[in-house]
């Protein structure tokens, strides 16, 4: 029985290392490149726990003392794998950009949130064109929301959404129609930034919205979900 319960303490390695992936990354112990290759090295260790599970249980004798235990390690093993796999595999989905706008023409400018973003390797400026085209490809149903509300009215609407989505509002300008707020992400902590702007258009209004990452190229379609996440909500308001 040795080697079965050896085989099953890599598979629970395995779990181990994909469950401080994250939230290491999030507490601030190692930065979001550590984090990615510690879910990596889950995925191989997870695959080798697996493997060796599958050709243990083709030797009949082992199979009959601890064919239970192999088997949970098999399947641990590629349950741990699974879950990197599917985040590459969601992440190759959608396009590698990183800032997602409704109105990709004269996207919504951050003011109060620049400071915060300092450090931040992701520029605030948007990125032009070939992003543009990239963003209505992967994600065309991403467009303002139309409200016939007026702009005062529009404007607390968009700022009641915002709360109830449970970002961090940093700045609520009604004058400019301008809300501007953060929101982190639950497993690796990653803070993204977010610009509303509400404008007169017609007897009602057009309210934008731009969701930005503060790093990584990538954001796996993060800010798009975001985007809609918001949309419903300003819809379920109106």
């Amino acid at each position: 029985m040795r080697l079965p319960r050896l085989v099953l303490v890599v598979a629970l390695l395995a779990v181990l290392v994909l469950l401080i992936a994250g939230p290491g990354t999030r507490m601030g112990l190692w930065d979001f490149r550590t984090g990615f290759g510690l879910m990596r090295w889950a995925a191989y260790i997870g695959l080798g726990a697996a493997a060796a599970a599958v050709l243990l249980l083709m030797a009949p004798s082992v199979r009959r003392a601890g064919g239970m235990v192999l088997a949970g390690a098999l399947l641990i093993g590629l349950g741990v794998a699974f879950v990197p796999w599917n985040a590459m595999r969601a992440a190759r989905q959608v396009p590698p950009i990183h800032d997602i706008s409704t109105d990709t023409a004269g996207p919504p400018q951050f003011m109060d949130i620049l400071p915060l973003r300092a450090d931040a390797a992701n520029p605030a400026e948007y990125g032009g064109a070939e992003i543009a085209q990239q963003q209505r490809t992967a994600y065309p149903e991403l467009r303002p929301y139309k409200s016939a509300l007026p702009p005062a009215q529009a404007f607390e609407q968009a700022l009641e959404a915002a709360r109830k989505m449970g970002w961090d509002i940093v700045a609520s300008d009604p004058a400019s129609g301008r809300i501007e707020a953060s929101d982190t992400t639950m497993w690796f902590g990653f803070t993204d930034d977010v610009v509303i702007r509400v404008e007169a258009e017609g007897g009602g209004s057009r309210i934008d919205v731009r969701s930005v990452s503060r790093v990584g190229k990538s954001d796996a379609g993060t800010n798009a979900k975001r985007i809609r996440a918001y949309l419903a909500a300003l819809a379920r308001l109106g």
